[in-house]
């Protein structure tokens, strides 16, 4: 495959209930489609926190019960604006990186009693098809080199970690669930191995991997 290359094409002031962000679009030659950055204050340096948010339409458009990605969304919106400082990247990988219509089909599966990460397996999936190339990418242009980061759960700590960009702290994201996403929400803590009721902490320091991965 070819190197990675990624350009921002253009950025554009947006209020929102949470605070102001700038919104800033991104190309790449990857995956050919547009993932968004909302930016506020000078994210430049060490220790930034940063939102890594895959793209869920029914949860952060249509405000679906099932899951708990439009709340995790505006939690790290509201997180961030407070701060004063930060980055939530909006990834286009909606799924979990099998794409809406094939999402779509695992929840008619998971109304037929299968879990989140069976009805994926039944449809020909990965648990987790999501690649994280491009976040790490745009974080490096917006001029990041460390993160706090945002997330519940430990995979995306490794891929970012893995493709050099350093995690210093987890800080945890909360969601109370509903009786439309218990479930869910216990079979990402048994088998995707998400912390969940633990509270932030530091991480150990870890050199950077410059190989293929990069």
């Amino acid at each position: 495959m070819a190197e990675l290359n990624i350009e921002r094409v253009v950025c554009a002031r947006i209020p929102t209930p949470e605070g102001t962000f700038q919104l800033c679009l991104y190309d790449n030659n990857h995956d050919q489609k547009e993932h968004l950055a909302l930016v506020v204050g000078d994210v430049r340096g060490e220790d930034v926190l940063v939102r890594v948010h895959s793209e869920c339409f029914t949860g952060d458009v249509l405000g679906s019960l099932r899951c708990d990605c439009g709340e995790q969304l505006h939690h790290s919106m509201a997180m961030i604006a407070r701060e004063n400082r930060g980055v939530v990247l909006y990834l286009r990988q909606e799924g979990r990186g099998i794409g809406l219509a094939e999402k779509l089909r695992a929840y008619n599966l998971q109304d037929d009693g299968y879990d989140t990460v069976d009805a994926n397996l039944v449809l020909g999936h990965q648990a987790d098809e999501r690649q994280y190339d491009v976040a790490v990418a745009m974080l490096r242009d917006l001029g990041v080199q460390s993160v706090r980061l945002l997330t519940n759960n430990p995979v995306k700590i490794e891929s970012l970690e893995q493709l050099g960009m350093p995690v210093v702290a987890r800080v945890p994201i909360e969601i109370p669930a509903n009786p439309e996403n218990e479930q869910y929400l216990h079979t990402k803590a048994e088998r995707m191995h998400h912390i969940i009721g633990m509270a932030s902490h530091h991480l150990p320091q870890r050199k950077p991997d410059n190989g293929s991965n990069q």
